[in-house]
């Protein structure tokens, strides 16, 4: 293992996104808060069902989520294309650094993203909603778990885009819908049939019915196996990562 290459490399895609902090850091804080503000305006006097915990409180913890999950795809998805359009990712082809090196720094890189601005974001909301987690270490769990598995599809979309028209789909045909569609600012046990059942199919649920779990205390499907679903799934992107860029696919000509 190149331990000094994948430090460098590591701290490049951390430096990258903290230059341009404004962008990457506060602007999704800025729709994190217009969320929260919106709908707990409108839905302040309900409690979150199956729950004695207030609206909000289940909302909030959708919303982290989602920041984590967005902007852990972002990074990693922008800095490949970034490279490929401006003709600079022999930077990090060149050297001697393994696929499992590259596919760590980078999924790192992301995941550090997203975890910093779901932080950011728990901190900011904190004045409209209860967010002192009733299980940290569950809420942790998940949040490390979403950040690397939505850091490795932003990597696999962006070996596979050519040109930011092409992440602009996978984000807004797949990440999107995925995100809005998974209980982000609902609860799946109010959906009717067969809608409930095909939104536990959508990986993203887990994520968020963990995660908010790990702030009220009320999930919808079972714990383990959404945390079993997670993991495996990240651990299979985070494998498909690494065999696309050890074969050089899309990358070498």
């Amino acid at each position: 293992m190149n331990w000094l290459g994948l430090q460098t490399l590591v701290a490049r895609e951390i430096k990258r996104f903290l230059k341009v902090g404004a962008q990457t850091v506060f602007a999704p804080l800025i729709q994190t808060l217009l969320f929260m503000m919106v709908f707990g305006l409108v839905l302040r006097d309900g409690n979150w069902p199956g729950s004695e915990r207030a609206y909000a409180d289940g909302l909030a913890a959708g919303l982290v989520m989602m920041s984590i999950l967005s902007n852990a795809f972002q990074n990693s998805s922008s800095s490949i294309v970034i490279a490929k359009v401006q003709g600079n990712s022999v930077d990090f082809l060149m050297p001697p650094l393994s696929a499992l090196e590259l596919t760590i720094a980078f999924i790192v890189g992301a995941a550090a993203r997203g975890i910093l601005v779901g932080a950011v974001s728990l901190i900011a909301i904190a004045w409209l909603a209860n967010v002192v987690p009733a299980h940290p270490l569950v809420a942790i769990y998940y949040g490390v778990v979403a950040a690397v598995m939505f850091g490795a599809i932003g990597l696999i979309g962006g070996i596979w885009s050519d040109k930011f028209d092409h992440i602009a789909a996978v984000t807004n045909f797949i990440v999107v819908p995925l995100t809005f569609l998974s209980g982000t600012f609902y609860s799946t046990d109010v959906l009717p049939e067969p809608f409930k059942t095909f939104a536990h199919f959508n990986p993203v649920f887990f994520l968020i019915d963990g995660f908010r779990y790990g702030f009220i205390g009320h999930h919808d499907a079972p714990l383990v196996t959404g945390a079993l679903w997670s993991l495996g799934i990240a651990a299979a992107l985070c494998w498909a990562c690494w065999a696309m860029l050890k074969s050089g696919y899309r990358l070498r000509s």
